[in-house]
């Protein structure tokens, strides 16, 4: 049994080559292998977002607080609020984050596969992440 306390592990900026606007990470659970689930509070202030990306196996949001959007390619920017579950199938292209006056809270948690959680592709663009 492993306990990580609260405040044990420090709270870090989002990559600003994965992310526009500020962006806070800070992580929740990462256990060793075999284990592939990790998860992470990300918070985003009004008007950041994610870079478009893809998980191998899927990922999961859990909006915790403020407001949202998220889009996954080819469909319609949709709102997501506290108490909303987003689930993206495995090599999904979408992309999440703020609104652009609202900041957002998530929980997210996704697997890794051979060692990768994630594939960040380009950035979102002012026109895509307006519509």
């Amino acid at each position: 049994m492993n306990i990580q306390r609260s405040g044990s592990r420090p709270s870090g900026k989002g990559p600003a080559e994965w992310f526009t606007g500020t962006v806070r990470i800070d992580p929740l659970f990462s256990p060793p292998e075999p284990a592939r689930a990790a998860g992470a509070l990300v918070t985003f202030e009004p008007g950041a977002r994610t870079a478009w990306h893809t998980h191998p196996l899927g990922q999961t949001l859990i909006v915790s607080s403020g407001l949202g959007w998220v889009q996954r390619e080819g469909d319609p920017v949709e709102e997501i609020r506290p108490g909303d579950v987003v689930w993206f199938e495995p090599d999904e292209k979408h992309w999440h984050g703020a609104t652009a006056s609202t900041a957002m809270s998530h929980i997210a948690i996704q697997e890794a596969l051979n060692g990768t959680p994630v594939t960040w592709l380009e950035k979102v663009s002012e026109e895509q992440y307006r519509k």
